[in-house]
């Protein structure tokens, strides 16, 4: 049985899924951002299409998209929503020594996208690393993190800039 206030924990202490059946579907928005730093000359062949892979943003971009709607899979305790939005943004950084990514989910429903926006953005991160690993092997997936979410009782939540 599970405690009246959301927890992954039961009344025994042990884990799981919280029960959110009772919480009214209101519609749900979360967004995550991330970036793969990289050498200049690297997002020069992403940004020319000349990486020997292919297409490396739109391999990244599906695969975010994909990893999203399988984010219960990979995440423990994660509930399996209906999606019915992603968006996975993928474009050079102001520095130009790196790719940013933007991930946005919406759904209709009891409880929010925020896991779902973070898986999405960091596989598009894992799908780029892994297509350009031949050419430049330094790169670096860093500052993945939810910068929006609106929804819920929780209500709206936007990352403030760090100094």
């Amino acid at each position: 049985m599970t405690s009246p206030r959301l927890s992954h924990l039961d009344a025994a202490g042990h884990a799981v899924m919280v029960d959110v059946s009772a919480k009214p579907d209101t519609r749900r928005e979360a967004v995550a951002h991330g970036l793969v730093r990289m050498r200049p000359e690297t997002l020069a062949m992403i940004m020319a299409g000349q990486m020997p892979k292919g297409d490396v943003l739109a391999t990244a971009r599906i695969a975010g998209i994909m990893a999203a709607k399988k984010t219960s899979d990979l995440i423990p305790l994660c509930h399996p929503l209906a999606i019915s939005s992603v968006r996975v943004e993928l474009a050079p950084d102001a520095a130009g020594q790196g790719v940013e990514i933007t991930a946005r989910v919406r759904t209709t429903g009891p409880t929010g996208v925020e896991m779902e926006a973070l898986t999405a953005a960091s596989v598009a991160a894992l799908t780029l690393y892994d297509m350009c690993k031949a050419v430049e092997r330094d790169m670096e997936i860093c500052q993945i993190h939810v910068i929006h979410k609106s929804g819920g009782a929780s209500g709206t939540y936007n990352r403030v800039a760090p100094p």
